[in-house]
C-alpha cells in the first residue's frame, strides 16, 4: 500500500484525516496563493489543492510510492473570496459583512501520485446570525479567527454564530471526509487502519 502524505500545515485536517483512521506523514511545500485573474472561486481552490498534492509529492524521492493528498478552503461572500484576515481590522470587516447573512465555503481535496491526479470540491452555506460589534471584537481577541479563512472557525467559538449548515461540516472545518475517504479508495488507500482517536505524532505536528 503506497505511504499517504499530507501536504498541509493546519492541525485541522490532520485531526479530521486521523479521525478516519488513516496514517500519514505531514509534508507542507509552499504554493503561491494568489487568485489568477478572471479565476472563479471553484476553479482557485481546486487549483490550489491539486498544485499543493502535485508541489509536495515533486519533493519527494521519485522512486517513492507516495500518495499526497492536498486541500484548499475558501468562504466565499457576493462572489468575493474572503481569505486569512491580514490584521485586526481585516478581521472585524469579515465578521460584519458576514453577520446575519448567507455565505458559501468551498473546499477543494485533491489526490495526487506518480500515476495520476483527482481532485473533487465540495460547496457548502451557512448562515449567521446577527453579530454585534462588541462580540466580534471579542472573538477576535480570542485569537482564533487569525489562520481562519473567512476570519472564523466553525469546529471552535465561532460555533455560536452558525444559525444554519447545509452541506459538509467536515468541509467547512477544512477537509470534506466522505469525498476524502472516495478518493483514496480510488487510490488503494482504506479508511480505518488504525483506531479513530489515534492522531500525528509530536514529529508530525511540528512540521
Amino acid at each position: 500500500m503506497a505511504t499517504l502524505y499530507l501536504a498541509s500545515g493546519s492541525p485541522r485536517r490532520r485531526e479530521l484525516l486521523a479521525q478516519i483512521g488513516v496514517p500519514f506523514h505531514s509534508l507542507v511545500v509552499p504554493v503561491d496563493e494568489r487568485s489568477r485573474p478572471d479565476e472563479s472561486a471553484e476553479a482557485y481552490v481546486e487549483r490550489l489543492a491539486r498544485e499543493k498534492a502535485q508541489a509536495a509529492l515533486a519533493s519527494l524521492q521519485p522512486a517513492s510510492d507516495a500518495v499526497v493528498l492536498g486541500a484548499d478552503t475558501a468562504v466565499v461572500l457576493d462572489g468575493r473570496i474572503l481569505g486569512k484576515p491580514a490584521d485586526r481590522a481585516e478581521a472585524l470587516a469579515t465578521l460584519a459583512a458576514l453577520s446575519g447573512r448567507e455565505h458559501q465555503v468551498l473546499t477543494a481535496v485533491a489526490l495526487a501520485s506518480r500515476a495520476r491526479l483527482a481532485s473533487r470540491v465540495v460547496s457548502s452555506r451557512v448562515a449567521f446570525r446577527a453579530l454585534d460589534a462588541a462580540e466580534i471584537e471579542a472573538y477576535w481577541a480570542s485569537g482564533e479567527p487569525r489562520d481562519k479563512a473567512g476570519s472564523y472557525g466553525i469546529q471552535g467559538l465561532a460555533a455560536v454564530f452558525v444559525r444554519q449548515l447545509q452541506g459538509s461540516y467536515s468541509a467547512v472545518v477544512g477537509l470534506p471526509l466522505c469525498e476524502t475517504a472516495e478518493l483514496l479508495t480510488e487510490f488503494a488507500i482504506p479508511c480505518w487502519q488504525a483506531p479513530a482517536t489515534s492522531r500525528p505524532n509530536a514529529e508530525e505536528m511540528d512540521r
